[in-house]
């Protein structure tokens, strides 16, 4: 509660509004309480002196940090602000933080440098210049004291948040005015070295978590503008087909509906946020828009693609396994020879269906449209994207086009749902009503028009050596993906495959990437998700064969690569990893590399006679190199278990006519709470000059551990998804 004799700043009253009833919530983190966040965090204010784009601090002391990135879920807004705090060296309890300004970064310099929050790379790949935003503010500080007291600035102490030499000190908020003046000859150094760290590598609670356990948290889907409209909308259920014609006459009538707007794709234009055909109804409620549009008639060409389906596509797999493909990686000499001549030789063959992203909140947009500006609300992973998407849309000047960035309901790849079609939606249809527009899609459209996880059929084949080990090994990956891009995200196709650590002396690996019409994107581990349950169930079997220990094996075949073997070892000494367990009960190992981390994981599962399955718990180590927030990186690797376990055991994608079948959670399963195993968190960092991620490696090694468990339990290997499909029942 707020103490009556606590003077009421406009620090204590933000506090106190970000929380319910005026409660907060206290997490202990050194010296400091935590920093806090308005519900509206592009709202929240600050009448301090901006010492650079990154910061501005107060008279009072509060230092208000601009978070160019979007919180969803993965406690970006307090890394971003760790990341800066430390570097400044401040009090964690002085901290508030606000969503940057896009427009000011679209059209004034790019100031915030990346934007962009996806790829485990917030931390990972921007805490350089994240650190440096902090570390210069600081030196400019000092600077400027240094000036006022006729000192060098070597002989200035900036330590939480007081400037200090000999009997002399003064708050940061004194000389905020002149170091915002002030240019560094050069730039400081940044902390490198963990030793170094008085706040980063502590466990800090996530700042934005207190508004989501209230409900103050604003999302995209929560938008309210006066005057604003619902629209409903829906595109052809097979990808990229025609709008042939659709009777408005039959609904205009019903209550609330205003208008009918008709989406037109542009010829050749086919990249995640472009328009497909379809139509709109816009109503006073979403609930009467949706209605009308269902009861609307609308008349669709399919076109060719019709005539694909799952089946289809497995034919053509099939087909292509016996044909040459694109090769991703060689290493040594003749391997098909070699497999072709050895009377050891495992062969296994994979499949993973088609996925869709599921995100917790609905794929929604809003736009509200004046002479003078766009406002935009889009939950996007780059909140700088819908700019230029509105004012493309709208033929307006970018510098008139606005982001009030949200808090997402989830994104987890495709840079989340707002760079689907439904941004350009919502500004074309406010567009054409003069009004402001709330876009909501049905789940059935989110499911049907999202961007799939592409599907891969994967052929492996290895020779074994006198000891066991394999000596040759050769893979065949076929993959459908939108225009047969050979890419998914920042890796190759069969990357985790081709990229395998095991030391294999002879190797091939090839990859047909077939055309598709299915949009397809990235998902949280993109190809490393796929492929790891493919590689690390081969794996198993090829040690298996050889008579291995499975985790003997992998440590065996991975000597000498040191951020492999710390996670291996680590696993073996915390996991109690054994063969040896009863019928029904089994546990299996996997390691993979991801977003340049390293993950091994040991499932423990259960398996009834009738094939009841029950994952029990998941142990994971992680190696990123570096941590910055223990708390939140346990965080991510635990959701991005429950996130890949889900898709594993209950999801997959059922084409059939060229559209998806199954859009909605009646036969789009996914794990629910009492289905979560648990999940215990281990960290053996190397520290030795890399930075890894953390929000999806812990994803792609869930898989494959459990399937591996499975055989252990009952004798039956699952090389295929959603696993609750197959019979795993035993005797």
């Amino acid at each position: 509660m707020i103490d009556v004799n606590t003077k009421l700043t406009r620090r204590t009253l933000i506090r106190s509004m970000s929380a319910a009833g005026g409660m907060i919530i206290g997490f202990q983190v050194p010296g400091a309480l935590a920093a806090v966040i308005a519900p509206k965090p592009w709202t929240t204010p600050t009448d301090g002196v901006e010492i650079n784009a990154w910061l501005a601090i107060d008279a009072d002391g509060t230092v208000t940090i601009r978070v160019p990135h979007t919180e969803q879920g993965q406690g970006g807004l307090t890394s971003v602000a760790m990341l800066i705090a430390e570097e400044l060296d401040v009090p964690w309890d002085s901290i508030q933080t606000v969503f940057a300004d896009m427009n000011r970064h679209v059209n004034y310099g790019e100031e915030y440098i990346v934007t962009t929050t996806h790829g485990s790379q917030l931390v990972r790949l921007q805490h350089p210049h994240l650190m440096q935003a902090g570390a210069s503010a600081r030196e400019r500080l000092k600077e400027a004291a240094a000036r006022a007291w006729g000192l060098d600035r070597a002989q200035i102490t900036a330590r939480q948040g007081v400037l200090s030499a000999g009997s002399r000190s003064a708050p940061y908020a004194e000389f905020a005015a002149q170091a915002g003046q002030i240019t560094l000859a050069e730039e400081p150094a940044i902390k490198k070295n963990p030793d170094e760290w008085w706040l980063l590598g502590n466990s800090t609670p996530r700042i934005e978590v207190p508004l989501k356990v209230n409900g103050s948290a604003q999302y995209a889907i929560d938008t309210q503008v006066e005057g604003m409209v619902y629209a409903a909308v829906k595109s052809c259920p097979v990808p990229w087909g025609r709008l042939v014609s659709f009777d408005f006459d039959q609904v205009r009538d019903r209550p609330g509906v205003i208008a009918a707007v008709e989406l037109e794709a542009v010829p050749g234009k086919t990249a995640f946020s472009d328009l497909q055909n379809g139509v709109a109804v816009v109503a006073d409620t979403w609930y009467r828009a949706k209605t009308a549009l269902d009861l609307m008639p609308i008349e669709w060409d399919f076109g060719s693609d019709a005539e694909v389906s799952s089946a289809t596509q497995a034919d053509t797999a099939h087909r292509l396994w016996e044909e040459t493909g694109d090769v991703s990686n060689e290493v040594g000499g003749d391997t098909l020879g070699m497999i072709a001549d050895s009377d050891r030789v495992i062969t296994s063959e994979f499949h993973r269906p088609y996925e869709t992203h599921a995100r917790m909140e609905p794929i929604n947009a809003t736009v509200s449209i004046t002479d003078e500006r766009v406002d935009v609300w889009s939950p996007t992973q780059n909140q700088a994207t819908p700019v230029m998407l509105v004012a493309d849309q709208l033929g307006r000047d970018p510098r008139d086009v606005y982001v009030n960035t949200v808090f997402l309901g989830g994104a987890f790849g495709g840079n989340g749902g707002g760079n689907t079609a439904v941004t350009r939606q919502a500004a074309e249809i406010a567009r054409q009503v003069g009004r402001p527009v709330k876009v909501i899609w049905s789940r059935e459209e989110d499911i049907t028009n999202d961007k799939q996880r592409p599907p891969v059929h994967t052929r492996l084949s290895a020779a074994l050596g006198d000891n066991g080990l394999p000596n040759a090994f050769f893979s065949r990956a076929v993959w459908f993906t939108q225009n047969a891009a050979e890419r998914i995200g920042p890796a190759t196709a069969d990357v985790a495959i081709n990229t395998m650590p095991y030391q294999v002396p002879n190797r091939r690996h090839e990859r047909h990437n077939v055309a598709a019409h299915i949009p397809t994107a990235t998902h949280r581990g993109p190809g490393a998700n796929q492929n790891g349950f493919i590689i690390e169930q081969f794996a198993d079997e090829l040690a298996l064969a050889g008579d291995w220990d499975p985790l003997e094996w992998r440590i065996e075949m991975t000597k000498g690569l040191e951020p492999w073997q710390r996670v291996l070892l680590k696993l073996k000494e915390v996991a109690g990893f054994t063969t040896d367990l009863p019928r029904g009960q089994g546990m299996g190992v996997a390691v993979v590399e991801d977003h340049a981390a390293y993950c091994a994981a040991c499932a423990t599962v259960s398996v009834s006679r009738r094939g009841e399955l029950r994952v029990e718990k998941v142990v994971l180590v992680h190696n990123s190199g570096y941590i910055v927030n223990p708390s939140g990186a346990i965080d991510q690797l635990e959701g991005s278990v429950c996130y890949e376990l889900s898709h594993a055991l209950y999801g997959g994608l059922n084409i059939q006519q060229g559209r998806v079948v199954n859009t909605n959670f009646d036969s789009y399963n996914l794990m629910r709470m009492p289905q979560a195993p648990e999940v215990e968190v281990h960290f053996a960092l190397s520290q030795d000059g890399w930075w890894g991620g953390c929000g999806e490696p812990g994803g792609p090694p869930t898989p494959p551990a459990v399937a591996n468990a499975i055989y252990f339990a009952t004798g039956k290997r699952v090389r295929s998804t959603p696993i609750m499909r197959h019979d795993l029942s035993w005797s």
